[in-house]
């Protein structure tokens, strides 16, 4: 899938889909995913194993993320160089929203 229809696809993403991506800045294995997004988010967020694994099966189809087994056969998960791209979108997407709660946060108070 080229970047324009995976960024019409993906963005916004979900917050699943974001902290499954962001847990790929190093190779993981499912189950290394799952404690990863539970650490970032101080345990708000946690994944079960059909969000996690249906997620990762669509990402790997849309060419987001690419699977590999390592010496234990453990099938390993790797973001692409079109999931970077998507990471790198998103972000800058989420800096713009955070730039403007705090512009008007004052506002809701």
């Amino acid at each position: 899938m080229n970047i324009d229809k995976v960024l019409k696809t993906y963005v916004p993403m979900t917050e699943s889909a974001f902290y499954i991506l962001v847990s790929l800045s190093v190779p993981r294995h499912g189950y290394g995913i799952i404690k990863h997004v539970q650490e970032l988010t101080n345990g708000r967020l946690v994944l079960g194993s059909g969000t996690i694994y249906g997620t990762l099966k669509k990402m790997q189809r849309d060419g987001i993320v690419s699977v590999y087994a390592d010496e234990t056969r453990k099938i390993i998960y790797e973001v692409s160089e079109i999931g970077k791209a998507l990471m790198r979108h998103e972000m800058g997407r989420l800096k713009e929203l955070y730039t403007n709660v705090l512009m008007y946060e004052g506002e809701f108070q």
